[in-house]
Parts: structure tokens; C-alpha cells; sequence
């Protein structure tokens, strides 16, 4: 009896049921995570969101700190500026107050002035008086052998480059001749050139005050426009602006070197601007003084030749020269 053969079947109804299940499950587990997908990242935006306020809320603190760092910065590299300065200007008026010392205690009998002398000579002459009285040199009137009755002042100094290098010095002088005149009525300040000092009073008097003493001294400190080395251009420019018939005026040329081309042609200039009245006198009293151009050797052509000028210049009008030798002069 031939046996007889059976048929299997690939896909049975129960492979097929396995195999759907398992699809269904897959597509289950895809919907389940679709579902949660938007609050996780809604939830992601919002610490993203937070984080980033954060920071910005960090970055303005820091904005802040920095900026009030930077103020006082400011301040304090201000107050260290200014702390720098007043140092600067200590020294100076150290050194100022050393070389009057100094210069007070020299054994030089032209400086020995005694102390009689000095009071008499500040100015106790009356406007009357010195309405009446003529404009020439009298031995009371004197100090260290220059006049001092003079109740106006003008000071023509050479600011150029070699003066620069002895500043500190001219700063010393200017004050000893203020200090001869302990009250006048009238200060001006310029250069050999005809530039003021003060910019603002230019062109008229400065009224004397313990406060503009101290403020001509502070700018002294400072002042340094430019210089030909030729006094004749001050001379002429203060004289022909500043003199008055009613005015004692005394004019001070501080310098070095005289750099013009002819002294002659200065004398001849100022004399033609100061001029003498019947009496002789002129308009204006004109002082000198010279300061070596160096310490050691023969001085300049340009030194000799300031000099020698305003030793003239200073005799015709009424003036002294004097001519420095030593740092301790």
C-alpha cells in the first residue's frame, strides 16, 4: 500500500498571527513614543529658555561690576595724577626756598642789605611824592643797588631753550624782585617776544594780590612759549603799551643770550620809544638780569653780546644790570 504524502505549508495560520502581533507591537511602541515626543521637548525649550536668561541676567552683573570697576579706576589713576603733581610742585618750592636761603646766606656784600634799608625802600614814598619827584636813581631808593619806586612792574623774560635748562633759577629771581616790592599796583608778565603770561589780562594791568603772586609762581612753573632770544621786541611792545605820564613804571628783562643781528640798532630803538623829558629822565626804568649761558669755559658770542647790551640799555634808562656768575648768586 503506497503511502501517501502530506503537504506542509510555509506560512500556517499561526506563523502569520506571530508575525502580526509582533508588527502591532512595533507600531504600538512608535505611537506610545510619538505621544510623549512634544512635552519632552517643550520641556527642553523651557530650561534652554531659562539657561539663557540666566545668563544674560549674569552678563548685565558683570556689565555693571565692570563699569564701576573702571569709574574708580579713574578716580584713583585721577588722584595719583594730581598726587604726582603736588609732589612736583613741593620739590619746586623746596628747591625755591633752599636757594633763597642760600642766597640770604651768602657772604656777598652787594646781598648783605640791611634790614633798615629794606623797609625804608618798600614804597613808602606817597602818590604826591612821586608825582613830584623825578625819575632817577637815589641811593635810599635802592635795593642791592636797584631802585625800587617804581609802583608798576613789567617782567620781559626769554623763555628759549637754554633758559629752559635753568628754569628752576628764574623762578627764584622773578620771586626775590616781587618780593622787594611787597605791594604795587600794577603786574604784567611776558616773554621777550610780547606773549602774556596770562592771556586773559593782556594788554592791561594785573591788580597785585597775595593770590596772584602765588599764581604767576604756579604758571611760572609751566611756561615755556616760544623764544627768538631777543629782548628788544618785549622791551618796545611793554613801553609802547603799558607807559602812562601818571605811571612809575619799572620794566625787568630776564635773560641770556641776545641773538639780533645789531645792539646798536636796539639802543638807537628803544631810545626812540623811551624817551627823556626835560629832565632827563625816561618814560620808563629798564633792570637787567644775565644768566650765564653755561658754567664752564668761554660764554657764547650771544651771551657776551646780552650782556654787553643790557648794561647799556639798563645805564640810558635808569636801570641796573646784573649779571649772575653763580648758582648760588
Amino acid at each position: 500500500m503506497a503511502r501517501r504524502k502530506r503537504n506542509v505549508e510555509a506560512f500556517s495560520l499561526s506563523f502569520l498571527d506571530c508575525i502580526c502581533c509582533g508588527f502591532g507591537a512595533i507600531v504600538l511602541l512608535l505611537v506610545l513614543s510619538k505621544i510623549y515626543e512634544p512635552v519632552i521637548l517643550e520641556k527642553t525649550n523651557e530650561d534652554l529658555a531659562q539657561l539663557i536668561a540666566k545668563l544674560q541676567e549674569e552678563l548685565f552683573l558683570i556689565r555693571g561690576e565692570t563699569t564701576v570697576m573702571n569709574r574708580a579706576l579713574g578716580v584713583v589713576q585721577l588722584e595719583t595724577s594730581e598726587t604726582k603733581m603736588r609732589l612736583t610742585t613741593l620739590q619746586k618750592e623746596l628747591d625755591t626756598v633752599q636757594g633763597q636761603y642760600n642766597l640770604l646766606n651768602t657772604d656777598d656784600p652787594a646781598l648783605n642789605v640791611d634790614e633798615g634799608d629794606l623797609r625804608a625802600a618798600r614804597q613808602r614814598l606817597t602818590e604826591e611824592m612821586l608825582n613830584l619827584r623825578p625819575f632817577r636813581r637815589a641811593p635810599d631808593d635802592a635795593v642791592g643797588g636797584i631802585p625800587v619806586d617804581s609802583e608798576y612792574v613789567i617782567f620781559v623774560i626769554d623763555t628759549s631753550g637754554s633758559m629752559q635748562a635753568k628754569w628752576g633759577w628764574a623762578e627764584e629771581k622773578l620771586a626775590q624782585v616781587l618780593n622787594v616790592y611787597p605791594q604795587v599796583k600794577g603786574l604784567q608778565i611776558m616773554n621777550d617776544n610780547g606773549r602774556y603770561m596770562f592771556q586773559q589780562y593782556g594788554g592791561t594791568w594785573i591788580k597785585d594780590s597775595p593770590e596772584i603772586r602765588q599764581a604767576i609762581r604756579s604758571q611760572m612753573r609751566q611756561w615755556a612759549p616760544f623764544s627768538d632770544s631777543d629782548p628788544s621786541d618785549g622791551i618796545a611792545y611793554a613801553i609802547e603799551t603799558f607807559w602812562a605820564p601818571d605811571k612809575k613804571i619799572s620794566i625787568y628783562v630776564l635773560g641770556d643770550e641776545f641773538q639780533g643781528n645789531s645792539m646798536e640798532a636796539v639802543l638807537r630803538q628803544i631810545d626812540s620809544i623811551n624817551i627823556e623829558d626835560e629832565n632827563g629822565d625816561r618814560r620808563v626804568r629798564i633792570h637787567g638780569i644775565g644768566f650765564p649761558y653755561n658754567f664752564t669755559g668761554t660764554p657764547p658770542q650771544s651771551s657776551q653780546k646780552f650782556a654787553g647790551l643790557m648794561r647799556v640799555l639798563c645805564e640810558r634808562n635808569g636801570g641796573t644790570f646784573v649779571a649772575l656768575t653763580e648758582r648760588n648768586r
